[in-house]
């Protein structure tokens, strides 16, 4: 049987965090729909955050809403803290993914709070999920970001990355997103820390993030599958960054991920083509943004089956 690998789109809310225009929301769920009708089974679709910091993300419950409102594909959400995580509870949300960084220097300067006092409110809304009986019905996933390394802070000890992995996993989080926040990893050690996390995480999912500002992102994903990682986030034509991390570019393209992965003998259940449609109508949606990605301008290799 053909082994199955899956790609998350995160350019609605990674995507969108730097571009310089606010994309209306009617545009954001085309995108969301015509997206969802190539085959991806889920997105990342907004952040809860504050409008005044991310102005891009004021009309997060409407997108949410109508998202959620898409057959066969889960609508994520992105939340940096508690009481933004609260909010997405409260809008129904029915994966939420928390963001913190390993390093202190990231997390202090994206959400103002040290790595162990998100670690906390982690756990404070994991209680309050499921005092409100939802823990059957509202995923947590928690984005490990900075997990290779930070243009702030430097290297990221590898033992710090293990340590904080195993206290959300205590926590109860129901998935890892090992993030690649500032394009730092090398498939060396992308492969060492997820063999070891994938460990640690035993049946829990794991997912890989990838950022591609010094072009190792497909190299990283490659070295990830190696590992055993079978979840991808990606960004159509390779939108993406951290606001509060200088240089931190663009996500792997989503076409360029699907187009590796079914390279490579993976099924991810995306139509190609349609895919490729989408990423032209991105240009239309965003005139004013650099767009990244090799499949839409080269196509598919002949050999391609």
């Amino acid at each position: 049987m053909t082994d199955l690998a899956t790609v998350r789109e995160v350019g609605l809310r990674d995507g969108l965090q730097l571009v310089k225009r606010t994309l209306p929301t009617d545009i954001k769920i085309e995108w969301c729909q015509t997206q969802a009708a190539c085959g991806f089974r889920e997105m990342e679709v907004t952040s809860f955050v504050p409008p005044k910091v991310i102005p891009q993300f004021a009309d997060a419950e409407s997108v949410l809403k109508a998202a959620q409102s898409i057959s066969n594909m889960r609508a994520a959400v992105l939340v940096p803290n508690l009481k933004w995580g609260l909010q997405a509870l409260d809008h129904g949300a029915k994966k939420i993914t928390f963001v913190l960084s390993v390093s202190e220097a990231h997390n202090m300067a994206n959400v103002r709070r040290t790595t162990d006092t998100s670690i906390a409110e982690f756990s404070e809304l994991i209680a309050e999920r499921n005092c409100r009986g939802l823990q059957d019905s509202v995923m947590m996933s928690v984005a490990l970001a900075t997990t290779f390394g930070c243009s702030l802070q430097g290297e990221v000890a590898e033992p710090r990355v293990y340590n904080v992995a195993e206290q959300v996993l205590m926590a109860g989080a129901q998935e890892l997103n090992m993030a690649d926040t500032v394009g730092y990893g090398n498939p060396i050690q992308v492969k060492r820390i997820f063999t070891e996390i994938l460990q640690l995480a035993d049946k829990v999912q794991v997912a890989a993030h990838f950022h591609d500002t010094r072009g190792m992102g497909l190299a990283n994903a490659v070295a990830a599958l190696e590992a055993g990682v079978r979840e991808f986030d990606a960004s159509l034509g390779g939108l993406g960054g951290c606001p509060f991390a200088k240089g931190a570019s663009g996500n792997i393209a989503t076409e360029d991920c699907v187009y590796l992965l079914e390279s490579l003998g993976f099924a991810t259940g995306i139509n190609i083509l349609a895919m490729l449609e989408v990423r032209k109508n991105l240009k239309n949606w965003l005139p004013d943004e650099p767009l990244e990605g090799k499949l839409l301008k080269a196509g598919l290799a002949a050999t391609f089956e």
